[in-house]
């Protein structure tokens, strides 16, 4: 019996895991000049967190989420994001009662939803986000996004957009969303039945629909910004005063939203214009969600975040093109000729990694010309070469294989000797 991979996954293998590494080690680089901390919380949880923490009237929660019951009949689920776990373990682990605050939390990790896989879309899928918890200040919306946009920039993007918008406070939610059931109740018989739900529901979604996205009724739809009141319309001038300052471009679209009662204030998203990217642009989103730490039984806290999936990252960097700067190279590769040989290279290999040293040797009993061409193979910048005659003289040959230059070294100094080298 054969066996395949689970459709919507896939198997990072090695030549491609290496530029994982290298985007997770640049986030983690990042987030540590920002002082966002790692938090790291479980796969699953209990499926209430999604419903409360994401919303009953979403997607993700009705047809989206790998859910089931464990033994003993609890609803269990498959983290689809990670903004709720990371809200969740702020409010149970009481981290609001630090004196330090905003807490400002990154992740990287798993993440599961079943929908139909497409080019950088999977239902196993890596996100990355980061978490503000705590101020008010228009400032920590503004870091927020900068943190996103770096990132980007940092590996290499150019083709990217980044779209704003302001959902406003509790009162100016109110006022739109009154607008809104005006403007589609006359014809909610011509939307989907998912719209029909959320009219009374929760009529910002409808906004946000992929079935009616083209309907007439969506382009003249009033507008949040309309609706928005002092405070609300202070603040986002704020926000993108911030960004002006920081150099970041971005434009203002009314049309972004995010569905949830507790989202408020900002919206964004950074969406990739390179060509070929596909049809689905978006790269990341984030806003602000003042009100979720209390949904799920925490005090009032604001909060402000983003995710992105590493997927749909790897995506955009090969459709502009861009080459991440990893080097799969080795320091030294042991060539061993006769059994006495043989047997010191083991022992030698091993001191060479004990020393920091990236070394290998050959395992399969190859000719001395098939061992080079394995020292190739793992781009070694040494080849060392031991043999009988070598091990009388107590030396080892050791060839520079970018010069072609080569010289013995005797066994005892050969790590220094490859050490110095490497400086």
């Amino acid at each position: 019996m054969s066996f395949q991979i689970p459709r919507g996954t896939q198997d990072i293998l090695p030549g491609e895991v290496e530029k994982w590494q290298f985007i997770e080690k640049t986030a983690r680089d990042l987030c540590e000049r920002y002082q966002y901390k790692e938090i790291r919380t479980p796969i699953f949880e209990h499926t209430e967190l999604f419903a409360r923490g994401v919303g009953e009237s979403t997607d993700i929660v009705q047809k989206e989420m790998y859910t089931f019951l464990d033994r003993k009949g609890r609803s269990i689920t498959l983290r689809p994001e990670g903004t709720a776990s990371t809200v969740r373990a702020f409010v149970e682990k009481k981290l609001y009662a630090n004196p330090s605050q905003p807490t400002k939390l990154y992740y990287i990790g798993p993440m599961f939803r079943y929908e139909r896989p497409q080019t950088g879309r999977f239902r196993q899928f890596v996100q990355f986000g980061i978490e503000a918890l705590g101020s008010n200040d228009p400032a920590i919306d503004a870091e927020v996004i900068s943190l996103a946009m770096s990132l980007y920039q940092t590996l290499g993007l150019k083709s990217l957009k980044l779209v704003i918008n302001s959902l406003g406070d509790a009162e100016s939610r109110i006022a739109h969303r009154e607008a809104l059931i005006a403007h589609f109740e006359p014809r909610i018989g011509e939307f989907c039945s998912d719209c029909q739900k959320r009219l009374q529901q929760n009529p910002l979604r409808i906004l946000d629909c992929k079935k009616d996205h083209d309907h007439e009724l969506m382009a003249s739809a009033p507008s949040i910004l309309e609706y928005l009141n002092d405070e609300s319309k202070a603040y986002f001038n704020k926000v993108q005063q911030y960004l002006t300052s920081n150099g970041i471009d971005f434009e203002v679209d009314p049309g972004l939203v995010r569905g949830l009662d507790y989202y408020n204030h900002t919206a964004f998203e950074i969406m990739s214009n390179a060509e070929g990217f596909g049809a689905i642009t978006t790269l990341c989103g984030g806003g602000r969600y003042n009100g979720l730490a209390k949904e799920i039984g925490g005090p009032e806290t604001p909060g402000i975040g983003f995710a992105l999936s590493i997927e749909r990252l790897l995506a955009a960097l090969d459709a502009e093109g861009v080459s991440l700067p990893i080097s799969s190279s080795i320091d030294c590769y042991l060539v061993a000729m006769g059994e006495a040989a043989k047997d010191r290279t083991v022992s030698l290999l091993f001191e060479m990694r004990k020393a920091g040293l990236k070394a290998e040797k050959d395992y399969e009993d190859k000719k001395v010309k098939a061992q080079f061409k394995a020292a190739d193979r793992h781009q070694a910048k040494y080849v060392a070469v031991l043999g009988e005659d070598e091990l009388v003289k107590n030396v080892i040959s050791v060839k520079n294989m970018e010069t072609g230059t080569q010289e013995e070294v005797p066994i005892d100094g050969v790590i220094e000797y490859l050490k110095q080298q490497r400086n």
